[in-house]
């Protein structure tokens, strides 16, 4: 039988149905709660940024991050750590403008300005204030007394001093906690108590009702933004402060069950059954030992010893896995932390130093971008008011136009000679510039091609011999498999 083309037939019109709609409803698994997940949540909220971060709470974790900075050594060790590796010996100024004599005039003057107030040792303080208080607060401040022409000086405070008088809380309608914003969200003003709170000897009336009021332009505030509109920082350390406590509570346990074991020299006991008739022994009685004595026990009874099972072979395993988890939140690796690799072979040790070394270079550009940036801008102010300092164009130029970037110290390779090698063989393929390999070690490639030049001239004036011409990367003998496996 054949159907019918379907042009040729047209389907009888059908009468309109009614339509249904079916609610489909969708959830999450995380958004259930449960008898069993009720008290984990117990304590979510919605509050936000600055009502999770208030004063209180800010004190309270402040108190407790210092405490354990304080008296917890693995504690201040990564804390200092952090703070050595992210500043070093401290930033060095390299000026790009297109005058070669303007650039080391402002260059020198800078780092010796820089050295006279002691900028590195401030950068690398405010660096552990960051992890240990959440934040760090530096007034630019004029100070006679600095070595040099330019008096400007850093002056650093505690996050403490920063906080709104008792007197202005309930008008400070537009500030937080001692930062006033205008209606674009920039601070305008830093209220600065002029004592510490925990100063003792001042009454607490008086030290939280006399300030100072900073202009935002001679206030730095450095802090980590975590959550959009966030005002103020809390300690980097905050996921970590329980992890500290049950690390000293479970070695303080550990300590103790060993020295309990330690205590007893001997027991004495019995494999008796409980009809048996031993000789009578008082419980618990206690008896010196002599040295090298001979004696007897009573009839049925014996001598034994306490194992010391403490500590237990968990222990170190413990030990590493709740380090490794304090560490996690700072983007700092294990053996870092502890200041152990003996666990680490070369290649795992590079492997796990990448994520931190490229946290590094993060916290450097927000220091170059929140800090130096604002001491540089503040210094070149006061510098063209010294005559003969800078040069003349100097000082009629924008910030802006003044070209520059900052050099920080270099990380020190495992293995310098294949380093080398590698750094070779990528100068020779052009997928490098001696600017960029000398900025990998934290020093200005121009200083130090004049200074090579100086060298070998010399060498020449003195008829020595001049270094021979590195061997072709090319060239050189294949690196063994297996020496990427060493320990490092």
């Amino acid at each position: 039988m054949l159907l019918p083309f379907p042009w040729k037939s047209k389907p009888k019109p059908s009468a309109p149905r009614e339509r249904s709609y079916r609610v489909i409803q969708g959830k999450f698994d995380a958004a259930q709660t449960t008898d069993e997940n009720r008290r984990h949540w117990a304590n979510a909220d919605l509050l936000s940024p600055d009502a999770a971060a208030s004063m209180d709470v800010r004190s309270i974790l402040r108190s407790r991050a210092r405490y354990e900075v304080a008296n917890n050594s693995y504690a201040r060790g990564i804390v200092l750590t952090l703070a050595n590796d992210t500043i070093g010996t401290g930033p060095r100024l390299q000026m790009l403008t297109d005058d070669p004599a303007a650039n080391t005039a402002i260059e020198q003057a800078f780092m010796r300005w820089a050295r006279s107030i002691g900028l590195a040792e401030k950068l690398r303080t405010m660096r552990m204030a960051r992890a240990e208080s959440g934040e760090a607060f530096a007034i630019l401040t004029h100070n006679p007394t600095v070595d040099g022409p330019v008096k400007l000086d850093l002056k650093l405070i505690e996050p403490d001093q920063v906080t709104t008088p008792l007197s202005h809380r309930s008008l400070d309608n537009d500030g937080v906690d001692g930062i006033e914003y205008d209606r674009y969200g920039n601070p305008v003003v830093y209220h600065v108590l002029k004592h510490h709170p925990g100063n003792t000897g001042i009454g607490s009336l008086s030290a939280a009702e006399d300030f100072d009021s900073i202009p935002a332009d001679a206030m730095i505030h450095l802090y980590r933004t975590e959550r959009p509109g966030q005002s103020r920082g809390i300690p980097e350390l905050t996921p970590a402060l329980p992890l500290f406590a049950q690390l000293r509570r479970y070695r303080l346990a550990v300590l103790a069950a060993a020295e309990t074991a330690a205590d007893f020299a001997l027991t004495l006991y019995t494999d008796s059954p409980p009809n048996g008739e031993p000789d009578a022994v008082e419980p618990m009685d206690v008896f010196e030992l002599e040295t090298r004595m001979a004696t007897t026990l009573p009839q049925g009874w014996k001598l034994g010893q306490v194992k010391a099972e403490h500590p237990s072979t968990n222990h170190v395993e413990f030990v590493k896995s709740i380090l490794a988890e304090i560490a996690r939140c700072l983007n700092m690796p294990f053996n870092v932390a502890a200041g152990n690799s003996s666990g680490y072979n070369y290649a795992s040790g590079r492997l796990d130093h990448q994520t931190y070394y490229k946290a590094i270079r993060v916290d450097q550009s927000l220091l170059a971008d929140v800090v130096l940036d604002r001491i540089l801008r503040g210094w070149l102010n006061e510098a063209i008011l010294v005559s003969d300092l800078l040069p003349r164009w100097v000082r009629t130029a924008e910030f802006t136009l003044l070209s520059h970037q900052w050099f920080w110290d270099g990380t020190e390779h495992v293995d310098p000679a294949k380093e080398a090698n590698a750094q070779a063989t990528r100068l020779t393929n052009n997928t490098t510039t001696l600017a960029n390999e000398y900025a990998k070690q934290g020093r200005d490639w121009e200083t130090e091609l004049r200074q090579r030049a100086k060298e070998i001239a010399l060498m020449r004036e003195l008829g020595l011999s001049e270094p021979a011409p590195a061997t072709d990367p090319a060239q050189a003998e294949p690196v063994a498999k297996d020496e990427e496996e060493e320990d490092a």
